[in-house]
């Protein structure tokens, strides 16, 4: 078999996630790291100097230079540079939430098929070994109940805490109980910013599934936990520990004593080197991304709902 060459490729916003992006490709076979981009003159500077490459203010300067791209940067400037890199036929990879607006997103997502261009969007809890482990077991839930708790961190708060942490969440639970939305209620408070910094949401689906979630970034502790009901399983997954217990009935004519209960426990594996491995897989073959554009569309759709509910 012939080995592939290297694809070109470049980061936008060299920040916390950006900075962690530009390492993985920078250290992995598949990708060539040719340059990167920040409005942080210095920080431009000092990453481009790390890995020997071009260090730029403007994005634009990248459009004739990669063949893909990650974009990190803030929330709100997502759409116009992704924009940017689909208009000049570049695949991406930007950051979740896809944009800011559900119809930013619609847009994003027809120009990437209008220009034939790869579109992936980073929910990175989708390459978690545990949650890839875990879908063989998920089959029809019922009900589901998650938790994502954190402390208090300024980055990500330019948007509420709906978008910037239970929209992983949201991602995870559409994509395994894969049925319409037919209801959402929700609350939240802000606490230390001016949007709302802990949010709960009731999310019912056509198939009579409910989902029950809560994030906070104002809490003393952190917690990553997802627990999944269905006839006859429960299924309870630490995203942190990457650890699962799934409990079956497996002979109801003994009732309590008929449960079998089993841990699963993986690896601790490296989620966004795999990520952008699999961006580079599709970027490379043309198959459909593991989160595609519709799938980030899909997950703002319902986190949109819920945050305009507080």
């Amino acid at each position: 078999m012939n080995e592939r060459k290297p694809i070109e490729a470049g980061v936008v916003g060299v920040g916390y996630a950006g900075s962690l992006h530009t390492a993985k490709y920078a250290g992995l076979p598949g990708a060539r790291l040719v340059a990167v981009a920040d409005i942080d003159e210095r920080r431009a500077r000092e990453a481009g100097e790390l890995y020997q490459v071009p260090g730029v203010t403007d994005y634009r300067d990248l459009l004739d230079k990669v063949r893909c791209v990650s974009i990190a940067v803030p929330t709100g400037q997502h759409y116009r540079v992704a924009r940017d890199f689909l208009e000049a036929g570049i695949d991406v990879l930007v950051e979740k939430p896809i944009t800011s607006t559900v119809a930013d997103g619609r847009k994003l997502v027809d120009l990437a098929r209008k220009k034939g261009c790869i579109l992936q969007v980073g929910h990175l809890e989708r390459f978690n070994p545990v949650v890839r482990e875990l879908s063989q077991f998920i089959e029809a839930p019922k009900f589901v109940e998650c938790h994502r708790l954190a402390p208090f961190v300024t980055r990500g708060t330019d948007v509420d805490v709906v978008l910037d942490l239970m929209i992983h969440d949201i991602d995870i639970i559409a994509s395994l109980v894969r049925a319409p939305v037919a209801a959402i209620d929700a609350n939240g408070v802000a606490v230390i910013t001016d949007k709302p910094d802990i949010a709960n949401a009731r999310i019912r689906f056509d198939d009579g599934c409910v989902a029950n979630v809560t994030a906070s970034r104002v809490s003393m502790k952190r917690e990553r936990k997802i627990r999944f009901f269905q006839s006859d399983t429960y299924i309870s997954l630490d995203y942190d520990a990457k650890t699962a217990e799934v409990y079956r009935m497996e002979d109801r004519s003994q009732g309590w004593a008929g449960i079998r209960g089993q841990m699963i426990a993986t690896e601790n594996g490296d989620a966004l080197r795999d990520q952008i491995e699999s961006f580079l897989e599709s970027v490379a073959t043309r198959k459909e991304p593991v989160v595609s554009g519709e799938d980030g569309l899909h997950a703002l759709q319902i986190a949109s709902a819920i945050s305009e509910r507080l």
